[in-house]
C-alpha cells in the first residue's frame, strides 16, 4: 500500500512528538535551489531558533514551514497531516506567522490592527464577540501595548510597532508561532526587549516558538533548541549548551573564536578572535 506524505515524514524525521516537521525537502525559488534533502523537526513547546550566515536558507525554511513556499520535493507535516491540505482558516488557528517585514494600512490604530488577528476565528455563524474583545485586550497587555490602543501604528517607534505585530499574531491564539527575523532593524535595547517578550510567551503560555535570528549570542541566550544551517543544510541542532562550540562557529560562520559561559546567563557566549598583529 502506498504511504502518505505524513507517514513518510513521520518515519524520516526525529523528535517523534513534534507537531511540525519536514522530510527530504528541496526548497527553491523558480530555478534557484536553496536546500536539498533537508530534514527538520520542531520540538514541541520549544523556543527553537534557526541561525546561520546570510543566504544559507534560514528564512526559506521558515517560509516553507509557514506554507508560504511549497517544497519542490519532500513533505511538511503538521499534526500528522500534510501541511498543504489544510484550509487557510484552519491552518491560521494552529500556526501564526510574523513575517520579516510587515506594513500596516495607513492610519490604522493599534487596537484595530491587533483585532485583525481574530480573523481566523470569524465566520458566518460566529461574528465579533466579547471573547474576541477579551483576547485582543489580553494580547495587547501581554506585549505591553495596551496603553497604545488608540494610537495610529504609523506613529509608533520601531520597537513599539514590532510589539504590536506580535500582539496581532498572539490574538490568533495559535499554539505554534513562527517569527522571521523579529529583531531586524531594531536598536539593541529593543532587540533584547522583543526577545525577552518571546521568551516570556514561550515560558508562560506554553507555546512553541520558531524564530530566525542573525545574532548567534542572542540565539544561544534565548533558545531552548538551536538549529545551525549552512549552504541549505542543517549542520547541527540541539540545546545551545550542547552544540555551540568554537569548531561549530568556525564551520558555520567561518569565524575564529572562543566560546565561554555568559556571565549573566551561563549560556554560550561567542568571543571573536582578536585580529593578528603580524
Amino acid at each position: 500500500m502506498e504511504t502518505t506524505t505524513a507517514e513518510r515524514t513521520e518515519a524520516a524525521v526525529g523528535h517523534p512528538s513534534a507537531r511540525l516537521r519536514g522530510s527530504d525537502l528541496t526548497l527553491a525559488y523558480d530555478r534557484r535551489t536553496i536546500a536539498t534533502g533537508l530534514d527538520v523537526a520542531i520540538p514541541d513547546r520549544s523556543f527553537t531558533v534557526v541561525v546561520g550566515p546570510n543566504a544559507c536558507g534560514k528564512s526559506t525554511l521558515l517560509r516553507a514551514l509557514a506554507r508560504l513556499l511549497p517544497p519542490a520535493r519532500g513533505g511538511i507535516v503538521l499534526d500528522g497531516r500534510d501541511l498543504a491540505t489544510y484550509p487557510a482558516k484552519q491552518l491560521a488557528r494552529i500556526l501564526g506567522l510574523l513575517p520579516q517585514s510587515s506594513t500596516a494600512p495607513d492610519g490604522i490604530t493599534v487596537a484595530d490592527l491587533v483585532a485583525r488577528g481574530r480573523y481566523p476565528h470569524q465566520g458566518l455563524l460566529r461574528q465579533w464577540s466579547r471573547e474576541d474583545e477579551n483576547v485582543v485586550a489580553a494580547s495587547m497587555a501581554a506585549t505591553g501595548v495596551g496603553d497604545l490602543a488608540d494610537r495610529p501604528v504609523d506613529e509608533l517607534s520601531g520597537g513599539q510597532r514590532q510589539r504590536v505585530w506580535i500582539a496581532m499574531v498572539l490574538a490568533q491564539e495559535t499554539p505554534l508561532l513562527l517569527l522571521d527575523e523579529p529583531t531586524t532593524f531594531l536598536d539593541l535595547a529593543y532587540q533584547i526587549d522583543v526577545l525577552d517578550l518571546c521568551a516570556r510567551l514561550h515560558r508562560e503560555q506554553d507555546r512553541t516558538l520558531v524564530a530566525v535570528l542573525h545574532d548567534l549570542n542572542q540565539a544561544a541566550r534565548y533558545a531552548t533548541h538551536l538549529i545551525a544551517m549552512r549552504d541549505g543544510r542543517i549542520v547541527a541542532e540541539g540545546p545551545p549548551a550542547d552544540i555551540v562550540t568554537a569548531d561549530l562557529v568556525g564551520d558555520v560562520f567561518g569565524l575564529r573564536c572562543r566560546v565561554i559561559a555568559d556571565p549573566e546567563t551561563g549560556t554560550p557566549l561567542v568571543i571573536p578572535a582578536a585580529p593578528s598583529r603580524e
